[in-house]
């Protein structure tokens, strides 16, 4: 028998491990939940395009998600680790400015190319699209 299974009598063996379980499920679907919401404001969707996948109001999005974001952004924030190494630094410019790091990486790709490979002008960058091709001008909470 198995620890999730229930006994020959039908009484749970272990009573609340498939309740907590769940619990455990339920908050990992939560922190993805805003994860997906922070990751689509800094890909440039505004409020109005998150309430509208929700089907809730710009303004409901807004404060289920605003403070994720915030926690987000004071994390790639330069003034929270003035001395954070260059990693730190590089991960953070990489989160704040993909599609210029992407430029980076084109340049790279192309100067150690081998010659032998039709990589076009951008091997990087050219895979990359935008869904809402409005600039964003900062946040809008």
């Amino acid at each position: 028998m198995g620890e999730n299974e229930l006994n020959l009598d039908g009484t749970n063996p272990s009573p609340g491990t498939v309740l907590a379980d769940a619990a455990r499920v339920v908050a990992a679907a939560e922190r993805f939940f805003q994860a997906a919401a922070v990751f689509e404001r800094m890909s440039s969707a505004d409020w109005q395009l998150i309430g509208d996948v929700l089907e809730v109001s710009a303004r409901a999005a807004r404060m289920r998600f605003a403070r994720a974001e915030t926690a987000f952004r004071e994390v790639l924030s330069p003034e929270r680790s003035p001395v954070a190494g260059e990693a730190e630094r590089l991960h953070a410019y990489m989160a704040r400015e993909p599609l210029e790091i992407a430029f980076d990486l084109d340049d790279w790709v192309l100067r150690h190319a081998d010659g032998d490979s039709d990589l076009g002008a951008m091997p990087v960058s050219g895979g990359l699209v935008r869904r809402d091709p409005r600039p964003r001008a900062g946040p809008d909470f």
